[in-house]
């Protein structure tokens, strides 16, 4: 087996700096890259910019033992873990403006014998453009397109498969899904998860693992916009959505997903457009789910500002801003989106409470009548609760400070 005793990983987001830090702490030197200079610095420091459990205490111990060091410059090692974002333009079109900047950097560092291996979630054909933006920065180097077996660098695309607050376990546990440029390529990558990965790797070919990680999203994309959709069906017939979940459930072959605000997080609300960028005329299942789920952040707005109204209240507590419970993730977030929307509607005051941020976001700023405050101050003040993320804070208020103001819970929390 080659050996790795050198490993980069670009990109020290929520899915790259977990990565790091498992790595380093199997005593293998890791280089940890990122544009942002003061996240190098607090990597650096030991401290994570970022919530995630336990990562905290796993950065501390690489980066005391010498194992982990973050730069904002690529550095020579025998393998590269490519997990810049991915995202999506305005028209939902694939931006892998990050990604070509990050082979850009890369390039120069390359060896013969290096590894490259992507692990954002990508459109299906990314693995190839990344190497043909590495062969236009290195062309005294062989890749596998035109070279084969026989190729100076392996790439390979193995998508991220963690669910956030749960990453360094499922780091470790999950299968892999694993896409060589060639069989050598998968082999190689294999190899290298084999470090610190304990379940299985599945090889197969680039595009059809850059494929597999976008239909798993756009699947559970779909039967959440069936539970969103149902949602809307109960508060149109004076149903408990809630309740009418759970008996339906107890059908053996049944087993529909809870409601929300929406759907956020850079995987489900992002990876469905990539498939329907490629294939527009024969995806409109996919399509469907995501404008239902796109949709109903503004069916919540809505509703809160009809109860604002009737109620005669004066401020609206917003109950988290995070896409999920017990992570400061905002990406595509429906909570942020339904705050900044109500308060643009609402004359009143918007109080957030969001217990994992210090400080609102931009896309917060500019709007006068937006605090962040405390849970406790909030529901004082409040004549509406709007439940947006069942963060545990949340989960363990007592119910009877609500029995006086207005409630929309979105979570089911409340139910």
């Amino acid at each position: 087996m080659f050996e790795f005793n050198r490993i980069s990983v670009i990109g020290l987001g929520y899915v790259g700096l977990p990565t790091a830090a498992v790595i380093a702490n199997r005593g293998i030197t890791v280089i940890g890259v990122d544009t942002n200079e003061s996240n190098v610095e607090m990597i650096n420091a030991g401290k994570v910019p970022l919530v995630e459990p336990d990562l905290d205490i796993l950065v501390r111990s690489a980066i005391a033992t010498g194992n982990l060091k973050a730069t904002t410059t690529p550095e020579p090692a025998d393998a590269f873990v490519i997990a810049v974002p991915t995202p999506f333009t305005v028209a939902y079109k694939p931006d892998l403006s990050y990604l070509e900047a990050a082979a850009t950097a890369l390039a120069p560092t390359l060896e013969a014998g290096n590894l490259v291996i992507l692990e954002s979630t990508s459109p299906v054909g990314a693995t190839e453009k990344l190497e043909a933006w590495l062969a236009t920065g290195r062309p005294d180097l062989k890749f596998p397109s035109q070279h084969g077996e026989a190729a100076d660098i392996q790439i390979a695309h193995s998508p991220e498969r963690v669910l956030p607050g749960r990453v360094l376990v499922e780091l470790v546990q999950n299968d892999r899904v694993i896409g060589g440029l060639t069989k050598k390529c998968s082999q190689r990558a294999a190899d290298f998860y084999g470090l610190f990965v304990n379940g299985n790797c599945r090889l197969t070919s680039a595009r059809t693992a850059e494929l597999v990680k976008l239909a798993e999203n756009a699947y559970r994309d779909a039967n959440i916009a069936f539970a969103n959709e149902m949602s809307l069906v109960c508060d149109h017939l004076d149903i408990n959505v809630w309740e009418m979940i759970e008996l339906a459930n107890r059908h053996p072959r049944v087993e529909i997903l809870q409601p929300g605000p929406g759907v956020g997080g850079h995987c489900i609300a992002v990876d469905p457009w990539f498939i329907a960028d490629s294939a527009p005329e024969i995806t409109p299942l996919i399509q469907t789910a995501r404008q239902v789920n796109d949709n109903k952040p503004n069916w919540v707005v809505d509703r809160a500002y009809e109860v604002a109204v009737q109620s005669d209240c004066w401020a609206i507590a917003c109950l988290g801003l995070a896409y999920k419970a017990d992570i400061d993730d905002l990406r595509e977030s429906p909570a942020l989106k339904i705050t900044r929307d109500l308060a643009d509607r609402f004359e009143g005051k918007i109080l957030v409470v969001e217990p994992n941020i210090d400080v609102l976001p931009d896309e917060l700023y500019g709007a006068g009548n937006i605090e962040l405050t405390k849970l406790d101050d909030a529901i004082a003040s409040a004549g509406l609760a709007v439940m947006l993320t069942d963060h545990k804070e949340f989960r363990t208020l007592d119910r009877a400070a609500l029995d006086s103001i207005e409630i929309i819970d979105t979570r089911g929390m409340w139910r």
